[in-house]
């Protein structure tokens, strides 16, 4: 009887930790971003930004992690002028993001980018170290954005020594 009883106790201990541990990944960390004050910039090749008129706003973020940031928007920019303007960046795979944000899908959305529906923008450098901002942008004004670990936040995670091409880490 004793055995019983405590493979239960182990059983629903594991069932109760595991829910709250995703009820804290899918749901807790999150925050829906006010939009208010909110900009939508692109990196240009000089080193600047601009900002691109959109609507439609829509993010989450978490103070958990800096690459938890997914934003859904419209914009009503041409993406050839777009293309000829800022600077791409190549290889940004967009990340999950909980199921509840219905507008980021991240599977859609590298789909798009593989087959050139989709243009991926640097939208700020180093947001924090080591993550940058990007931000894709549809043949049919839909964008989104979401921040990707840069070559220097690759290597400060992996313990890759950083190089001179990455600015100092903050203390």
């Amino acid at each position: 009887m004793t055995g019983k009883l405590l493979g239960i106790l182990i059983v629903a201990t594991a069932l109760i930790f595991g829910a709250v541990v995703y009820y804290f990944q899918v749901f807790y960390y999150y925050d829906r971003v006010d939009p208010t004050g909110i900009e939508v910039t692109l990196a240009l090749p000089d080193g600047g930004h601009e900002q691109i008129p959109f609507g439609d706003f829509e993010a989450i973020d978490a103070i958990s992690s800096p690459i938890r940031y997914r934003a859904c928007f419209t914009t009503e920019a041409d993406l050839g002028d777009l293309t000829e303007r800022f600077e791409s960046y190549p290889g940004a795979q967009p990340r999950n993001a909980p199921f509840w944000f219905g507008c980021f899908d991240a599977e859609n959305i590298g789909e798009m980018i593989e087959d050139g529906r989709a243009q991926v923008f640097l939208g700020e450098g180093n947001i924090e170290f080591g993550v940058d901002r990007v931000t894709a942008i549809t043949d049919d004004g839909r964008g989104y954005t979401w921040h990707e670990l840069n070559d220097c936040g690759q290597k400060a995670y992996d313990g890759t020594p950083l190089g001179d091409h990455c600015p100092p880490r903050p203390d």
